[in-house]
């Protein structure tokens, strides 16, 4: 079988420039921490200012997708009013976004 199919050999040779590889290493990391680090970084940097920043009063939404006013502010805990009479106690990093004033009316 050997007259119908050649042999392949590996050919001979280096892998190529070391520094070149070590390069192309520096590149990509480049790439992911500015396409992937940094934005999240950033993104966790202004939720954990607005959350620290909660007040009585301000419309919040929820992880959950809950829509409310707060109406008390603990240290670990915010309560929200989600409809007349019915209220929620969250943790604070569960608030995902503050939205603005008369967001709750016009909904």
């Amino acid at each position: 079988m050997d007259f119908f199919i050649r042999d392949a050999y590996a050919q001979g040779g280096g892998g190529g420039d070391p520094t070149f590889s070590f390069i192309m290493l520096i590149a990509l990391f480049a790439v992911f921490y500015f396409v992937l680090i940094r934005p999240q970084s950033k993104r966790q940097k202004e939720h954990r200012a607005m959350v620290a920043g909660l007040s009585k009063g301000d419309e919040v939404v929820t992880n959950g997708g809950l829509l409310g006013k707060i109406t008390n502010v603990g240290d670990s805990f915010v309560t929200v009013e989600i409809a007349d009479g019915l209220e929620v106690k969250v943790q604070r990093p569960s608030v995902a976004a503050l939205m603005p004033k008369g967001t709750i009316k016009s909904g």
